[in-house]
């Protein structure tokens, strides 16, 4: 893969932008960037607007707000409006299903999750195998509307950095000052 290729943002489909909005801004902190359709306007449903959105034709695309996170990639949320809206997908469901966002604290972030209006759908667990390590913790959660949210931290480098080519997003900046002493045998499953 290329290095000029990043995450610019993940779309999040809403029931209300505004509540939405509230929430993300209450439980991870973000700022509202722009707004790129507003309320106010026309909801644009033409035949135009099904074929590249690939949206079902009694539906129209409505509000379109861009959200910053403190780091990563930015969340853009929209709001369609018609009577064929499907419910949150399940993590069991196919496709892209859940977004996970790296937190320092996962206690305090799950908190403020709730606080805002999310519940966990358990408490926090350890990862296990090539992502174990002390304090390496997940939980996933449900946003108001039934996204699912995943809250994960793993403090301590993982074992998967021993073999793997390369890191995923990690709070170190390399594998290399993650693990003092890389070694390139297989980790035993």
């Amino acid at each position: 893969m290329s290095r000029g290729i990043r995450i610019d943002h993940v779309g999040v489909t809403v029931p209300d932008i505004d509540a939405a909005t509230a929430f993300f801004e209450a439980a991870l902190d973000a700022v509202v960037l722009y707004d790129v359709r507003c309320r106010t306007e026309e909801p644009r449903g033409s035949a135009e607007v099904h074929r590249y959105l690939g949206i079902p034709s009694t539906m129209a695309q409505g509000a379109i707000r861009m959200l910053a996170l403190p780091e990563g990639p930015g969340l853009e949320l929209f709001e369609y409006l018609g009577p064929d809206q499907r419910f949150a997908a399940a993590p069991s469901d196919l496709g892209w299903q859940h977004l996970a966002l790296y937190v320092d604290d996962l206690d305090a972030a799950l908190d403020k999750v709730e606080r805002a209006g999310g519940r966990r759908n358990s408490d926090p667990r350890e990862l296990r195998g090539v992502e174990a390590g002390e304090g390496n913790r997940f939980v996933y959660t449900r946003t108001p509307w039934g996204s699912t949210l995943e809250l994960v931290s793993y403090p301590t480098p993982q074992p998967y950095l021993l073999t793997a080519p390369r890191a995923k997003w990690a709070p170190w900046p390399t594998p290399a000052d993650a693990l003092p002493d890389p070694v390139t045998e297989p980790i035993p499953g």
